[in-house]
């Protein structure tokens, strides 16, 4: 065996190549092995694995973002962001009612004042003009005043909330959630900040139930958003984060709260530049007005309301369907001053003498009437029940009770417009005499034998037209009614006012007694027209109607005509001044100032009115009788505790003290008078008349067998101190004779009238349905429309018992 040393086996050196058994380079150093991650190690993500994710997730997000941003459309708004409320305002402005469910009233941005916009700002969103619609850093802000006691604020921005309120619904779910981020972002582009605030503004609910700062304006403040001021915009923003709990007059106990968020807003304000140091110092807590449940149209309101409707329907100036949508600000002709004083007058001589438990009657009593401006047509006031919600019949539009003797001046005033004259040829003025005689046969109506009574039968004799008028005389102005022309008489009060549909307003001699069944607004507007000299203002409800508290509502032009001369106007009102100094409405020298006024009465004391004017103002006053249960139409003998309700009493006691509150203060005019030639001379007294006028306005049919009391052709036979020194120069004076009618007959009445209801029958074929029943009344057996059950002359409406 050798001695030399054998040589040892070499370590195997790993395999550096790509390829098992490749050489390795030569000269190139070796490259350690990466050791293996072990024990927690293994948990932490590679920065491979975080970048790749990372650069995944910015691809799926801004991938996400154009999807969403490309389906996500701007939608319609939302039923409720849209559903407004119409306001109804006095003249002046003041609120009367609202309609809708919904108490929101939109305006534009302008009619918000600057501190309102500043304090809602304050609190919501005080970078909202600079910031984009989406403000990631907003949502970290408000988390921070919250956890640091610096109040709460709203994480989303003015845009965000405004998408929520206006465009979807309110749920707390992430479909909305993504949707509002979208719209945001659209609108944001699409819209001004001005246009985004506004409708903010104008969909944020503030409690009481009030939508939009102007309804919370007048819900806690009662006053316009224009005019709040920084102390009240303060508070009213603080309401957004918390509507009823920061309500103090609600809740006091949480008044601290109230006041810490009230404080933040101030201070924001201040902090932005919007409110100045010594303004925030002087600046107090505000105290909201109490809290009012809502009367909706309860009072005076549902009636005006619903009124002031149908003239904007039936004149055209807004749509049915468009009204019912809402967001109208109607602000109507009436004044709230005149309109308090006539509530005040009808509960002051009316409805506080009632006994409805004691006397039956006087659950039947009804009230209605209308003031008109007589130079412009517009309508001051109206009164149309105690209470919507307990009578809703418009006792100031409804058309179904007989005006009576109030009609009587058109006849007169027909007269003197078509230079009518006699049966003998004399021209028709004050000074003309005509006979007073209970039941006498008018003469030269060829309709048949109608001779109208007197109140309780009473003969005058011979009296001129201005006693005839004084004493509300049924056989004068019966007679007249022929004289003129009862078809003229007809146009003249259409003329005048009336409209052309008035129920049972027909050419035949009752016409004169006022069988027609206008309304006291109708009634209000004829007397308007003879208070302004003949000139006739179709009357209005409405002075500016606003769209959106934006777009202003074209109304119909105003019109006026001379509808009579000024002498036939000015020639009645002379002979309805004597009615108030010497007749049946003296109660009217109450007022304190020139008046002319005529009283009326219907047929079984189913209704007493009230026509009168000075030059100012006309109103019309009329108490009727209606059953609570079955709407009939009811005598008044024995209300509020008197053996009868005439013109003269209630209606014309309610009619003078509403006139002298509702003129208070203002000189007392005159009447400027142009009369008939003649009319300014009275001739005396006639000496056969009887001195006592009683209420002046009973009448009926006479009884068919009656005999004539003599051949008079409507002013009488001849009699001493009839003509001549004591009629003056151009007065018809005298009376004539012509050979009397003849035929017998009682005119019936009958006919439709306008609103559904009972009918109430009665002796005299009237129609007392209480709502205007389309049945005629009893009395017309032959179907000849109110013909006269004797001899059935049709068309010939029958003479109420009372006018």
């Amino acid at each position: 065996m050798s001695d030399e040393p054998q040589p040892q086996p070499q370590p195997q050196q790993p395999n550096r190549g790509w390829a098992s058994g490749a050489p390795e380079a030569a000269g190139k150093a070796k490259k350690p092995k990466r050791p293996k991650r072990t024990g927690w190690r293994r948990l932490i993500p590679t920065w491979r694995i975080v970048l790749s994710t990372v650069v995944i997730g910015l691809l799926l997000v801004v991938g996400g973002f154009f999807l969403g941003y490309h389906l996500v459309q701007i939608p319609a708004a939302n039923a409720l962001a849209t559903k407004q409320s119409n306001v109804y305002l006095y003249a002046d402005g003041t609120v009367l009612a609202r309609d809708g469910e919904v108490n929101r009233e939109s305006v534009g941005l302008a009619r918000i004042s600057k501190d309102a916009q500043h304090a809602v700002l304050a609190a919501e969103d005080r970078d909202f003009y600079t910031e984009s619609a989406i403000d990631p850093m907003a949502m970290v802000r408000a988390g921070w005043n919250t956890a640091t006691g610096k109040g709460k604020q709203s994480g989303s921005t003015i845009t965000q909330q405004y998408v929520k309120n206006y465009y979807l619904a309110q749920e707390q779910t992430v479909t909305r959630k993504v949707k509002e981020f979208f719209i945001s972002i659209k609108l944001d582009r699409e819209k001004s900040k001005d246009e985004i605030l506004e409708g903010y503004l104008n969909t944020s609910f503030f409690g009481r139930g009030a939508y939009g700062i102007q309804s919370a304006a007048q819900a806690y403040f009662g006053v316009d958003a224009k005019d709040l001021t920084a102390a009240q915009g303060a508070y009213l923003a603080s309401l957004l984060n918390a509507p009823s709990q920061y309500d103090v007059v609600a809740h006091p106990e949480n008044r601290p709260a109230a006041e810490a968020r009230w404080n933040y807003v101030m201070n924001g304000m201040v902090d932005k530049g919007w409110l100045s140091a010594s303004d925030r110092a002087a600046a107090k807590f505000p105290k909201p007005k109490q809290s009012t449940i809502s009367t909706n149209m309860s009072g005076q309101r549902g009636y005006v309301v619903n009124i002031v409707r149908k003239y904007l329907i039936e004149n055209g100036i807004v749509d049915e369907e468009e009204l019912g949508r809402g967001g109208y600000r109607i602000t109507t002709t009436l004044q709230k001053d005149k309109q308090d004083a006539f509530v005040e007058a009808v509960d002051d001589k009316l409805m506080s003498q009632l006994d409805k438990k004691e006397r039956k009657v006087d659950t039947y009593v009804r009230a209605g009437g209308a003031s008109v401006d007589p130079k412009t047509g517009k309508v001051v006031a109206m009164y149309n029940g105690i209470d919507y919600v307990k009578q809703y019949t418009p006792n100031a539009t409804r058309r179904d009770f007989q005006v009576g003797s109030t009609f009587k001046p058109f006849v007169f005033t027909s007269a003197v417009e078509n230079h009518s004259e006699t049966q003998s040829g004399r021209t028709i003025n004050p000074n003309t005499r005509y006979d007073g005689t209970s039941e006498r046969p008018v003469q030269g109506w060829a309709g048949g034998r109608y001779a109208p009574e007197n109140e309780d039968q009473r003969d005058y004799g011979h009296v001129t037209v201005r006693e005839a008028t004084d004493k509300s005389i049924n056989a004068v102005y019966a007679q007249m009614a022929v004289d003129v022309g009862s078809d003229k008489v007809m146009q003249t009060a259409i003329d005048l006012g009336l409209s052309k549909n008035t129920p049972e307003l027909t050419p035949s001699p009752s016409i004169a007694l006022g069988v027609a069944t206008a309304s006291p607004l109708d009634m209000a507007e004829a007397y308007a027209t003879l208070a302004n000299h003949g000139r006739h203002s179709t009357y209005t409800l409405v002075e500016k109607v606003m769209k959106d508290g934006k777009q202003e509502v074209e109304l119909p032009e105003r019109r006026e005509h001379q509808a009579v001369s000024r002498e036939a106007a000015d020639t009645t009102t002379s002979v309805l001044r004597s009615v108030v100094q010497n007749g049946t409405a003296s109660a009217a020298q109450a007022v304190g100032r020139p008046a002319a006024a005529k009283t009326g009465t219907a047929e079984e004391d189913t209704a007493a009115w009230f026509a009168g004017y000075t030059p100012d103002l006309a109103t019309v006053v009329a108490v009727m009788g209606q059953d609570p249960k079955t709407a009939a139409h009811k005598s008044l003998y024995g209300a509020m505790g008197l053996a009868r309700i005439n013109g003269g009493g209630a209606p014309a006691e309610i009619w003078s003290q509403y006139t002298r509150n509702a003129l208070e203060g203002e000189p007392a005019a005159d009447f400027d008078l142009q009369l008939q030639a003649g009319a300014d001379v009275t001739a005396p007294p006639s000496s056969d008349a009887s001195d006592e006028p009683g209420d002046g306005d009973e009448s009926g049919s006479s009884d068919p067998d009656a005999s004539s009391t003599g051949d008079e052709d409507g002013s009488g036979s001849d009699t001493p101190g009839d003509s001549g020194s004591s009629t003056p120069p151009g007065d018809s004076g005298g009376t004539e004779s012509d050979p009397p009618s003849t035929g017998g007959g009682t005119p019936g009445s009958g006919g439709p009238s306008t609103e559904p209801g009972p009918t109430g029958g009665g002796d005299s074929g009237g129609d007392d349905s209480s709502n205007g029943g389309t049945d005629p009344g009893g009395g017309d057996t032959d179907g000849a429309g109110g013909g006269d059950t004797d001899t059935g002359f049709p068309g010939i409406p029958v003479t109420p018992r009372r006018q």
